[in-house]
């Protein structure tokens, strides 16, 4: 069929609206594949210096990041302070969970949580012994992107000398997987208060791979430029901020640190820098 020219300069239009229509639709340039699940872990320093200061700090790298999962550590309420982790998931538009060992009716909380990027369907809290350590673990359910995945939360002993107390406190969280992971793949993200290569940490790195120090094979990644505590705050050059991804479920894609940075007043996001880490199910 024979086009007249005004027909061909519409069907060229309506060409050029399709390719922009298209290109619209793409994932941006440097976004993660959609098989990818980027997860952040942080310790808050719960209000420690300039609290509002430091949330905007946190939120507008966290919001740049979009990463699917957040592990807080550190996380408070009192009184004068909303609870952190819920200003947080609301400011970003994530669901969240606070697990705390304090009593639910105390007005002062103090513990972990856990921010996704999704659906929270269930979640559970225990108790890490000792008790009078008032140390915890946090387990969610979430749907991200329409696949499910355990999501927990910890935050071991911090004495140096106290190998043994978070041994035991691995062991408990380990109770806790076993209790709640069913087939759905796994992965934990805290503040361990120790190297990742610590024996106390032993039981946990025969099901789990420590996803920073795998992104960095064939390195130390326990050098002080890997440090996770910040020594700018007086901290001794450690990483003790982990995520531990489920051995078989993932491959770690990349991993390294953020929030690790000042700003142009002096201010640091906090007295830990942040780990975010790139998994690839194994799946995919």
């Amino acid at each position: 069929m024979r086009l007249h020219a005004g027909a061909k300069r519409v069907i060229a239009a309506l060409g050029l609206v399709t390719v922009l229509a298209s290109g619209a639709c793409q994932r941006p340039r440097g976004a993660p594949a959609s098989s990818s699940l980027d997860v952040v872990t942080l310790n808050l320093w719960h209000d420690k210096q300039d609290w509002p200061h430091r949330q905007d700090l946190i939120v507008a790298e966290l919001e740049a990041l979009s990463p699917e999962v957040i592990v807080l550590q550190e996380v408070l309420q009192h009184a004068a302070l909303p609870n952190q982790a819920e200003v947080l998931a609301s400011r970003l538009g994530y669901q969240y969970r606070f697990f705390s060992a304090d009593a639910p009716d105390q007005a002062r909380r103090y513990g972990n949580a856990i921010l996704v990027r999704g659906a929270i369907e269930q979640s559970r809290e225990i108790r890490l012994a000792p008790l009078d350590d008032y140390r915890n673990a946090g387990w969610v359910r979430a749907r991200i992107d329409g696949r499910s995945l355990n999501v927990y939360a910890t935050h071991l002993h911090y004495k140096p000398n106290g190998a043994a107390i978070r041994a035991q406190q691995v062991t408990g969280l380990l109770a806790l997987i076993d209790e709640t992971r069913g087939d759905v793949p796994s992965i934990i993200g805290g503040d361990f208060n120790t190297r990742s290569d610590a024996p106390e940490l032993a039981s946990l790195r025969e099901r789990f791979v420590e996803a920073y120090g795998q992104a960095h094979e064939g390195r130390d990644a326990n050098t002080p430029m890997h440090s996770t505590l910040n020594m700018h705050l007086g901290h001794p050059p450690i990483r003790i901020d982990h995520i531990f991804a489920q051995r078989g479920a993932f491959r770690v894609a990349d991993a390294r640190l953020i929030l690790n940075r000042a700003d142009a007043t002096g201010a640091w996001p906090s007295d830990h820098y942040g780990v975010r880490v790139r998994l690839v199910r194994a799946s995919d």
